[in-house]
């Protein structure tokens, strides 16, 4: 049994801003005019190169990433928060709630479930935990209470503003894994690590988790914004039906997505507009939904605005992305086969054309780990006090 510790004292501690970092990373360069309005500045390898060969190892060691991982500098908080999930019942809410069974510092307390209401929660250790079915107003009452710490909402798109709206201006912390806030700048952080700034997401109260395919293609297209060409980078997308939820539809049919890909949503997707929203230039996003069930293949068309080598771009993403636990930068496709069950991104590809002016990237991310639970929680870390990767399995 894991002990309970006031809000008040919890709210304290994990106001605490993190550790400064060992080293001190300099100003990048701004990027050009409407793109990556919230990702973090993409490091400008050219004043890299034109250094002398000791400056440029010092820069690269210290600027190839600008917003370098926290890590345990992170740490301020050694007691443990006691979570609500909202959403329990389906695939992510699932996945989390093993993630957070693993984790030495999260404590669930109460899990939220119409069609599971009143049965045991299997496969969580730490307490035995009975499914309810929380009101808002049951919610509000519960934190008014001091009971909880985090707040997670687990939600399908469209449900969860009337929890959010209950906890009205509640200090503890609301991390939203639907669509619902991922455009509204002025909620809270865009959960995003690797391409927002991390401390920005350590001192919010309110946390919007990015979409499964907006994380694996966002990660994938920042570190080139700033090389690409006039037309929009197209985005060919897979997913296995999990990605569907646990709602019956066609797109999580098993019989009738045997032998067969299932394009849907063509253009307007809600991660289409999410992905353009937040790097701040137009994607192009055609989704479809295959016969596995977890897992996201992505790739990637993208136009240069001049010619580049594979081997220079491959390298842009390695420093970029330098120091990263969760994204994998790779010279080969990805298979989508060999990140099913993992916890991060793996980058490759690298094909450019005969031109140099056109490169194909492909990325793969678990739809449920890096494309939502483990995103989740890799922001509760940040956001609670905890070593950002806590309880998060590294390989």
């Amino acid at each position: 049994m894991l002990s309970a510790t006031s809000g008040a004292v919890r709210i304290g501690a994990r106001r605490v801003a993190p550790r400064a970092a060992s080293v001190v990373v300099a100003p990048m360069p701004k990027a050009p005019l409407g793109r990556i309005t919230n990702i973090t500045n993409i490091t400008n390898i050219a004043q890299a190169r034109s250094l002398s060969s000791t400056a440029r190892l010092s820069y690269a060691i210290n600027n190839t990433n600008p917003n370098p991982p926290l890590g345990e500098k992170n740490a301020s908080n050694e007691t443990p928060s006691r979570i609500g999930l909202i959403g329990a019942r389906g695939y992510t809410g699932q996945a989390l709630i093993d993630l957070l069974n693993a984790h030495p510092n999260m404590d669930l307390r109460h899990v939220s479930s119409r069609e599971l209401n009143g049965q045991e929660l299997k496969g969580y250790t730490k307490r035995k935990i009975i499914y309810e079915n929380l009101s808002p107003e049951e919610v509000a009452q519960l934190d008014k209470d001091g009971k909880v710490d985090c707040w997670v909402m687990a939600l399908p798109n469209g449900v969860c503003q009337p929890f959010v709206q209950a906890l009205g201006q509640s200090s503890s912390l609301i991390i939203d894994l639907s669509a619902d806030y991922r455009f509204d700048d002025a909620w809270g952080s865009y959960g995003l690590p690797e391409l927002v700034q991390r401390s920005k997401i350590a001192q919010s109260t309110r946390i919007s988790c990015p979409g499964c395919y907006a994380t694996g293609s966002q990660l994938a297209l920042a570190p080139i914004l700033e090389h690409l060409g006039a037309a929009p980078a197209t985005v060919f997308g897979v997913s296995g039906y999990s990605g569907a939820g646990t709602k019956p539809s066609p797109k999580n049919d098993v019989k009738l997505l045997h032998d067969n890909l299932m394009p849907y949503s063509l253009t307007g997707h809600i991660h289409e507009r999410e992905i353009s929203h937040h790097l701040g230039v137009p994607i192009a996003f055609i989704p479809h939904c295959s016969s596995w069930f977890r897992g996201i293949s992505l790739t990637i068309n993208i136009p240069l605005n001049k010619t580049m080598t594979s081997r220079d771009i491959r390298q842009i993403y390695q420093d970029r992305y330098a120091g990263e636990k969760l994204v994998k930068v790779v010279s080969e496709a990805p298979f989508v086969k060999s990140i099913q069950g993992k916890h991060g991104v793996e980058i490759g590809g690298f094909a450019v054309d005969s031109t140099g002016k056109r490169v194909v990237v492909c990325a793969t991310i678990d739809n449920l780990n890096k494309g939502a639970a483990t995103q989740c929680l890799q922001n509760m870390n940040l956001a609670l006090g905890y070593g950002e990767y806590q309880g998060i399995p590294i390989e």
